[in-house]
C-alpha cells in the first residue's frame, strides 16, 4: 500500500498557475465577493465562491466550454484545476 502522500504531483498548468498568482495579486477574490455580497440571501442552497465561479468561467471560455455542465465536468477531472 502507498500514502496518497508519496504519489507524485503534477505542477498543474502553467498559464493557470500564472492566472491564479495574478489574480491573487489584484485581490480578485476579495473584490468579486464585495460585489456579490449585496445580492446574498439567508437560507437556501450553499453557493460556489464567486472567486471560483469565475475562475469555472475563465476555464471554459478559454477552453471553447460553452455549457455550465461541460465547465463542472473539466474542473471535477483535472486535478490542476481544481487546486
Amino acid at each position: 500500500m502507498v500514502p496518497t502522500s508519496a504519489l507524485p504531483r503534477s505542477p498543474g498548468h502553467p498559464f493557470y498557475a500564472a492566472l491564479n498568482k495574478l489574480l491573487a495579486e489584484a485581490k480578485f477574490d476579495a473584490y468579486v465577493e464585495g460585489l456579490c455580497e449585496p445580492l446574498y440571501r439567508d437560507g437556501g442552497r450553499p453557493s460556489i465562491p464567486p472567486g471560483v465561479f469565475f475562475r469555472m468561467l475563465f476555464i471554459g471560455y478559454f477552453e471553447g466550454i460553452d455549457s455550465q455542465r461541460g465547465i463542472a465536468w473539466r474542473c471535477s477531472d483535472s486535478l490542476s484545476l481544481r487546486a
